[in-house]
Formats: C-alpha cells, structure tokens, sequence
C-alpha cells in the first residue's frame, strides 16, 4: 500500500510516501511561509523527483490535529481535495502520535509537546518499548504544572519532542523531572511519522472516506470562545 502523506500542524511543512511502512521520499520545509503557498508544490515536486504519480497511491494521511487552527485545516482540505478526486480512503493521524514516531527506537517515556498558547501545551505521553509506542495518556491541552505534577515520582528518562519541547524541558527539568529534548532531526513534526502512523492505522482498518476527514482542534478557537464569553451560541440553529 502506497500512502501520500502530509503535515501542516505547525509553522513547518512536510509530506511524504510509505509503502508497506517504507519512505519512498520525503519534503520539508520550515522557511516561514505560509502553507497555501508551500504544500502542493512541494507535494508535485517530491512526487516529479521520486518518479511518483498521484493515481499510484492508495490512501491519503494527514495529521489532523491538535496543531494551528489554519495550518490544520489547509492540511485537511488538501487531503480532502486529493482523496475525493482519486476516491481514495483517508487516514485522520494524531499530529502528536506522529510526532512521536520519530523516537520509537529509544527507551524511554516519549514527552510530545506543541505551543498551545495560553500557558498550555497540547500534549500525549507513550512509552517507546522494542521500537513499538504504546500511548499513555489522550491527546490533551494542558499546563506545564499540571504535567509535571503527573510525571512526578517516575524516575523514567524522558524524551521531549515538537515545538514546544525547548519550554517544556526546562520546566520538567526545574521541577526535577529526569528528561531531555530529542535530537533536533527527530523533535519536529514531520510527514515521515504521519506516514508511519497511518500505515499501523490503516493495518487496523482505521480508515475513513474524504468527505468524513475532519480536523482534531482539542479546543474551542478564540472566536468561539469569545462567543460563549458573550453568552452567545457557537452556531446558529
């Protein structure tokens, strides 16, 4: 099985082709400009460079979430707009269970930790055990405080990875939590793990048609926070 795979969640970019849980080829790309721009092109031209084509794939991943509100929905629209127009399924992967994939071959506690803003992370824990993950916690939004308060007693080295792992580390660090940041190849989000994660999805049967792909936000956006503050309904009857 061939699968396509993309990764907006966050201010980097990257796609990627599996087959069978091999990467055929890869692109990424952290440059600071935007994902409308990026994503497709870098999509042809992987695809143009690896003597690929678009009718040959099989399924469509993309890490839905959590991640930036904008970025995620680029993502799931692109996927959207590829799978309908090949008819293929859709993989809807955990943006931190791919990020996690990157470290599966050490021994340890794999810390996932994504800026969330307003003093909070969007996290999920697994062990990395034989090269397998087994998840720990649920996707999550939450304090640093709060995190490290669950890691406590847990004398576990832990490995810290996403954007948010430089914070995250010195406060887990601080609160005498035994950890440290992954290698900066292997920190940041990446289409290789979504790719990877889909493949074990797809094994299960977790799959779903492209007009069912929807992204994960986690939480509320600001609008509709500030709709609920205003005691206003999120959406209209």
């Amino acid at each position: 099985m061939k699968i396509l795979a993309l990764e907006t969640s966050a201010k980097s970019v990257s796609a990627a082709v599996a087959e069978d849980g091999v990467i055929l080829a890869s692109t990424f790309q952290n440059t600071g400009l935007t994902h409308s721009r990026t994503l497709m092109p870098l999509v042809d031209a992987m695809l143009k460079n690896g003597g690929l084509e678009l009718r040959q794939m099989d399924l469509i991943a993309v890490a839905a979430g959590p991640g930036s509100f904008t970025g995620l929905r680029i993502g799931v629209s692109a996927a959207k707009g590829l799978a309908w127009t090949l008819d293929l399924p859709c993989c809807a992967v955990s943006t931190l269970e791919a990020m996690a994939q990157s470290v599966r071959h050490m021994e340890a506690e794999v810390i996932c930790a994504m800026d969330a803003r307003r003093s909070q992370i969007y996290n999920a824990v697994f062990a990395a055990r034989s090269e397998q993950l087994e998840r720990l916690t649920p996707d999550r939004a939450i304090g640093l405080p709060e995190l490290a308060e669950e890691l406590q007693n847990d004398d576990q080295l832990k490995i810290i990875v996403g954007d948010g792992a430089a914070p995250c580390c010195a406060y887990l660090s601080e609160s005498g939590i035994h950890c440290r940041m992954a290698p900066p190849a292997l920190r940041m989000q990446n289409a290789v793990g979504v790719a990877q994660t889909a493949s074990e999805m797809a094994a299960r049967g977790e799959t779903v048609p492209a007009r069912d792909l929807v992204p994960n936000y986690l939480r509320l956006s600001q609008a509709e926070r500030e709709r609920l503050a205003r005691g206003l309904k999120i959406t209209a009857d």
